[in-house]
Formats: C-alpha cells, structure tokens, sequence
C-alpha cells in the first residue's frame, strides 16, 4: 500500500480524496465507525451548525465554492450556516468517489502502534492484524478532554467525554428526567452540549462554569479590513495584542480579527517559545471567543437560554466534587471571592475541550510513536514537532490539531483543505522520486 492514512475525521478523508485525485493508493483507517465524517460532523440534530459560513467549507483547495454551490443546490445560502450533518454527508460523498475510483480502501480497525520497516511503514491494529505502507499520515483529530481533578473520585454521572456513547445517555436521561446539568468549561464544546439538551427537550438548569466565564461570539456581517502582513506586530504577544485592539476601534473587532487569518501562521511562527508560551496563557481564552465564533442562530439560542435562566453562565472554578445520594455534590468558588458554594447536579460534563498535551495522550498509536522517538511532540507539547512540510519523521506526516505547535490555527476545513493538498503534493513527490 502506497499510503496509510490514521484517521477518518475531516483531515484523513480530504487527504485521502487529494491522493485519488493525484493517482495514488491510500488506506483511510478508522476504527470509530464515523469515518468521512468524524466527531464534529457526526451530529444529526438540526440544531449544530457549522461555525464558517458555508461560502468557506470547500474541502478543495483550488475550488472555495465546490460545497458553497452544494449548499445552493439545495436551497441554502452561501452566505448562510450550514447543518453539520449536511456537511458530513458532504465529506461521506468526497470519500465515496475516492472509494468508488479503486484508489481508496476503507479499514475499519483502530491502528496500536506502528514501526518502520525497509522503505516504510508497519501498522498493527486492535486486532493484532497490519498492513505496511510506503507513507504514513496521521489526521487523528482531537482528542478527549484531559482529566478534572476534583472529579477524579467521582465514577457515576460525571461524563469525561462529551463526545461519547455515554455523554448521549445522559442527555436522553436528563430530558426524561430532569435535573441540573453542570458543563466544565464555556467554549464551544459546552455551546455544543448545550444545543443538544435542548434539542432533546431539557427543560432543566445548565450551569456553564470557566475560569474567565467567556462564552464564543457570534458571526455577524461586517465590512472586510483586510491587512498587509508588514502592518501587524510580529514576534512580541503584547504588540499585537495592542495592534488588534487600536484596529478593532478604528473598524470592529469581526475586521480587525478576520484580518489576521490570512497571516496567522506567519505570526504564530515569528513568536519565540516563551511568547507562545504567555499566548497560551493570556490571550488564548479571549482570542478563542473572537476568534472562533458561533452562527448567528446558536448564539440567539444561547443569549434566549441565558435570559430565560435555562442557563448561566458564571466565572469561577471547581473545588470539589463528590457521589451523594441525589447526585454529584460541588463545591465551587464564584472568580474573585473567598467563600465557596455547594451544589448538587444530576449530572457533569467535562467542556474543556480536546485535549492539548502530548504527553497525556491515552491514544496507542501516539503513545507507540512518541514511545518509540519515531516522533515527538512540538516545544509547546500541544502536538508533534513537525517542519515545514508537516513531516514528522521520515516518510511520515501529521495534519490538522496534531500540527497545533508549529501552525496554531489548523482546526478549522478552510485551514486543512489547504494543509491535506499540501502534504498530497509532497507524498506525491516523495514516493516518486
């Protein structure tokens, strides 16, 4: 097999349509069942929408209107947001046609570890059976959440991952029966929860709890003020976060924000580490919430929910947490105050979104890698050390979150599309050389 593929989320399907498109055999593994589709566009409720417009979810880079005149077709607007459903169906089709030209093989198996063997690579999966490849990509996407602490004793009704079976449950239970819900964290993994109790008719209380208490904006129409690279601060954190707001003053935070995308890279790389470093620490919250904003119909259902005191928002942390007979009982302090609370929830979920460490990774395949020094993290150890081509090693590559470290933004399809046809383009060169 010319091309391994580890991963049928988004990235791994985009990169394995790009291979066909170039002639070139790819197996695209994926033990989660959701391959063409992966966590984010596996939702069916009507409620998710995707956080671009659809005019900016082209899974082509060279062709920015390929799903923008699918959506039209069937009576959207390009200017509008799209279902994420509708998307994932997108995605399925992307990887369909690779199916169906013999280029692309679907696995469904879950890859444990991988070494290199003369001229390649050798996957083992769960099963205990492999397969070798010339190339190795690795679009793992996200992963789980990384532990709370204070809910390390708790074993029932607290849910680790959002994304589960298990969180699923859950919100089925609470809309039968009720009860308050706390949510960990208030980015938009908790906007995701949240749309989904309420699709499932919760009528209860959610409690989103964050250290800052910042929720994500929405989108709204804006006049573009787009910018010259030269005009930006580089290399300094506080410089440019003095540039973004004098700019947002003279034009509107959406401009000024949106202006920086297409020079993101360039600026993430022209910081030193300890720049980064303070970033992470200082900014990254407040630049999440700008930056990564919600459709205009989800932040309607969210301010409804806040008014109507279905949910509160509130700045704080927890302090502890423990099994009691109606649930879990918490202990949590307001930001800013000595005295702490105690309440009782029906259930728990972890919101911090996906997790940031490679260190901590539970993923057998990235263990094996790192384990092994056929890979190792990025200096910020968000993901793997990467060069300018997303290599990670020999004959081996990583895109989308895992390439956190060295690109910053890299989450989002206009982002990867870009990514995928680039390490297309070098696999294509380095097995033809």
């Amino acid at each position: 097999m010319p091309v391994a593929i580890v991963g049928g989320g988004a990235s791994g399907t985009i990169l394995a349509a790009q291979l066909a498109r170039r002639g070139i055999e790819s197996a695209l593994i994926d033990g989660s069942g959701r391959a063409g589709k992966g966590v984010a566009y596996s939702m069916t409720e009507p409620a998710h929408l995707l956080n671009v417009r659809a005019e900016g979810m082209s899974a082509w880079a060279g062709d920015p209107d390929h799903f923008a005149r699918r959506f039209e077709a069937e009576g959207g607007d390009r200017r509008g947001f799209a279902q994420r459903r509708l998307f994932g169906r997108y995605l399925g089709e992307q990887l369909e046609e690779a199916i169906v030209s013999g280029l692309t093989s679907l696995v469904h198996s879950s890859a444990v570890g991988a070494e290199r063997v003369e001229g390649g690579w050798r996957l083992t999966f769960d099963d205990g059976s492999s397969i070798e490849a010339d190339a190795l990509a690795l679009a793992i996407g996200n992963q789980e959440p990384e532990g709370l602490r204070p809910f390390e004793g708790v074993r029932e009704r607290f849910i680790a991952n959002p994304w589960g079976a298990d969180a699923r449950a859950a919100v089925e239970e609470l809309a039968d029966n009720g009860g308050d819900a706390l949510l960990v964290g208030t980015g938009l993994t908790m906007v995701d929860l949240v749309l989904s109790l309420e699709a499932a008719g919760y009528r209860g209380r959610i409690l989103g709890l964050s250290r800052r208490g910042q929720i994500p904006r929405g989108h709204a129409d804006f006049q573009p003020a787009p910018v010259d690279a030269a005009e930006v601060p580089h290399g300094r954190v506080v410089a440019m976060w003095r540039w973004l707001r004098r700019r947002s003053a003279e034009v509107g935070w959406r401009a000024a924000v949106d202006s920086l995308r297409p020079h993101s890279h360039r600026l993430w790389q022209s910081l030193p580490p300890h720049e980064q470093q303070r970033f992470l620490r200082h900014a990254r919250p407040w630049w999440d919430v700008h930056r990564h904003r919600i459709a205009p119909e989800v932040a309607a259902t969210v301010a409804r929910l806040i008014s109507e005191g279905g949910l509160k928002i509130m700045a704080g942390r927890i302090v502890a947490a423990r099994e009691g007979a109606d649930g879990i009982e918490v202990e949590l302090r307001r930001r800013g105050r000595e005295v702490t609370e105690r309440r009782t929830f029906a259930y728990a979920f972890n919101c911090t979104g996906p997790l940031h460490s490679m260190q901590r990774t539970r993923d057998p395949l990235l263990r094996s890698l790192l384990g092994s020094g056929q890979a190792r993290s990025d200096q910020l150890g968000l993901g793997l050390d990467v060069d300018e081509n997303s290599r990670a090693g020999e004959r081996l590559w990583a895109l989308g979150p895992l390439t956190k470290g060295r690109y910053w933004e890299i989450i989002a399809v206009p982002d990867i599309r870009e990514q995928a046809a680039a390490v297309a383009e070098d696999i294509e060169r380095e097995l033809h050389e």
